[in-house]
């Protein structure tokens, strides 16, 4: 017979050999990787973003998924959902051609297998409505899904602007 307490101890063994195991048997870089993958992703969209000021949205179009079940919380303060209405928003925003630049700064990213959170702060600056050069600070949530082996942009959300909102 064994010992009660042997038998948990052996348990115990047990599972943190699998664990270790587990452990080694997955790449230290394949988590560096990942992370890096989603920081050039989101690197895209933040050059896809200063295109887009200047009217051209061929870049915005390469890094957004075309599915339904996107979202975009944008600084007009509307909530949009599903590609084609997230495009005519953007399509939107270009024919405003508000110029300026905007980069990410205090990035933070999380990243999943399929899925990734990067916050950041959006530092730069835009031509407001009345044609004067404005410096902006957002606060901004961006959200991939992996697809196709590409890490695409299915969901943004930031501050308002309040020459943008309607």
């Amino acid at each position: 017979m064994i010992c009660p307490i042997f038998a948990v101890w052996v348990r115990g063994a047990i599972s943190a050999v699998a664990v270790t195991v587990l452990l080694a048997a997955t790449p230290a870089s394949a988590a560096d990787s990942g992370t890096n993958a989603v920081l050039a992703a989101n690197a895209g969209f933040y050059a896809a973003l200063n295109k887009m000021f200047a009217g051209d949205l061929t870049a915005m179009k390469l890094v957004w998924s075309h599915a339904d079940d996107v979202t975009y919380m944008g600084p007009t303060g509307e909530y949009e959902r599903g590609w084609s209405t997230v495009l005519k928003d953007w399509e939107g925003q270009a024919a405003m051609k508000l110029g300026g630049r905007v980069e990410p700064g205090e990035v933070h990213a999380m990243v999943g297998r399929d899925v990734a959170v990067v916050s950041d702060y959006e530092l730069g600056e835009n031509t407001n409505a009345q044609g004067k050069v404005e410096r902006l600070k957002l606060r901004a949530t961006n959200i991939y899904r992996r697809e196709g082996g590409q890490w695409k942009m299915v969901g943004h959300h930031t501050d308002t602007l309040p020459y943008l909102a309607k």
